[in-house]
């Protein structure tokens, strides 16, 4: 009975990391870009008192044996990259990435962070930066004078300047995408860092490669479903108020056993 109690606190600790993680994903439904996660689990060590296949006489052994698990631990969370919902926005500046791939950004100690959140505006000095102020990567520079800025399906940044009949292109927006990017680190603000799980970056310009094509004027919404996540959140509960029963339950029987001396 001992063994059932802690073996159900393990299922509230699991649950309520699983509430965590699905808590999170409801926080985010309005976040560009976002993409949810799942937690992922692993049954316990088992204590075994009749070994499977073990021998119970000259000429016969045991079919099952006897093994009883000692509860849930928490394993992964795992992110599901599914292309989320479009948003047309009016923005000359922001983009989605319909496919794969992510934005490349440079961050305040030097190194690359990548985004899906394409939600770009243009700095003091003409950079494309994202919100928090992070530069493009490669840099993308605005003329002041600028009438007009287009990105084209294909990441060409043509911009309309006074004085000239066609558009000037001032860069390429480019993508990098990755072996596993389930296995980069979530860096918070939209950001990821690549990690040796996930591999090293895979550079190269939209509809290259495996990569996404582009569209202007456009975000990416959460991928975010809410109906699943509430479906997800009574089950959780259904689950944690189990596993509180069975502490009940087994509370109760130590109750008795204790009760039998009297």
């Amino acid at each position: 009975m001992l063994r059932s109690l802690f073996t159900s606190a393990t299922g509230l600790s699991a649950q309520q990391f699983s509430l965590d993680v699905v808590a999170n994903n409801l926080a985010n439904v309005g976040t560009t870009g976002f993409k949810r996660s799942r937690a992922e689990f692993q049954d316990l060590i088992y204590q075994i008192t009749r070994e499977p296949g073990g021998q119970t006489g000259t000429n016969s052994s045991l079919p099952t044996g006897a093994q009883v698990g000692l509860g849930v631990s928490i394993g992964t969370t795992s992110p599901i990259h599914r292309q989320g919902t479009f948003q047309t926005t009016g923005k000359e500046t922001d983009l989605a990435i319909q496919g794969n791939g992510f934005f490349r950004v440079q961050l305040p100690d030097g190194t690359t962070g990548y985004t899906r959140a394409g939600a770009f505006s243009i700095d003091g000095t003409g950079r494309l930066v994202t919100p928090e102020g992070f530069a493009l990567q490669p840099e993308i520079i605005i003329p002041p004078n600028r009438e007009g800025v287009n990105v084209s399906a294909d990441g060409q940044v043509l911009v309309k300047v006074p004085g000239q009949a066609n558009p000037q292109q001032v860069g390429t927006v480019q993508l990098s995408n990755f072996v596993n990017p389930a296995g980069l680190r979530a860096l918070g603000g939209n950001l990821f860092s690549a990690t040796q799980s996930s591999g090293q970056a895979i550079d190269a310009n939209p509809g290259q490669q495996g990569m996404g094509s582009l569209l202007p004027n456009t975000l990416e919404s959460s991928n975010v479903d809410i109906v699943e996540e509430m479906v997800k959140m009574i089950i959780l509960q259904r689950a944690y108020d189990t596993n509180s029963k069975v502490i009940q339950t087994a509370d109760e029987m130590l109750s008795t056993t204790n009760g039998i001396k009297r």
